[in-house]
């Protein structure tokens, strides 16, 4: 890789880096290609972004970034999962990947520059959506809303069932 290349990879993933919320550390020998592109395919799902980097290239692109905290993992052949919005989804995708291919292994990964460790990560994928959260929290909001418009509700019609029986017992 020529000289230009490296610091073209490297100010790409400096940016990916500086942008991402999450990113994720993984180990990826003995994966075949066709499960390498089912996880690429996941993970893009999504919005993840994975790609295979060298090691000293992305600790040059690592510095100053949240990331920078990954440092130590940075051996050997490492592949990075960059999350931009929601570190749930990756996490799961990634996690429900390692399980089902031993082969594959989580190493580590950054959550807003705190280093996660490999139980972290699992109680991130353990997590609902961001989209599930919002919906139960408009649900919670909503609920008060809900209540008080049936207790109005129920003053008029119980009046109304009062003056029907006040009928009916005057008929009979």
């Amino acid at each position: 890789m020529k000289k230009e290349d490296k610091s073209q990879v490297v100010s790409e993933m400096a940016e990916k880096l500086a942008n991402c919320q999450a990113a994720f550390l993984a180990d990826y020998r003995g994966l075949t290609v066709e499960q390498v592109n089912q996880l690429r395919g996941e993970l893009r799902k999504v919005g993840v972004e994975y790609r295979v980097v060298k090691n000293t290239l992305l600790r040059l692109a690592a510095k100053g970034t949240n990331a920078e905290c990954l440092d130590e993992y940075l051996q050997g052949p490492n592949a990075i999962a960059l999350a931009e919005n929601d570190p749930v989804g990756p996490a799961k995708v990634l996690t429900e990947f390692a399980k089902a291919n031993k082969a594959f292994e989580l190493r580590a990964a950054q959550l807003n520059g705190k280093l996660l460790r490999l139980d972290e990560v699992q109680a991130l994928a353990e997590l609902p959506s961001k989209e599930v959260l919002l919906g139960k929290m408009l649900g919670s909001l909503n609920a008060p809303v809900t209540n008080f418009v049936g207790v109005l509700a129920a003053v008029p019609r119980s009046f109304v069932q009062v003056l029907a029986a006040i009928q009916q017992q005057k008929e009979a």
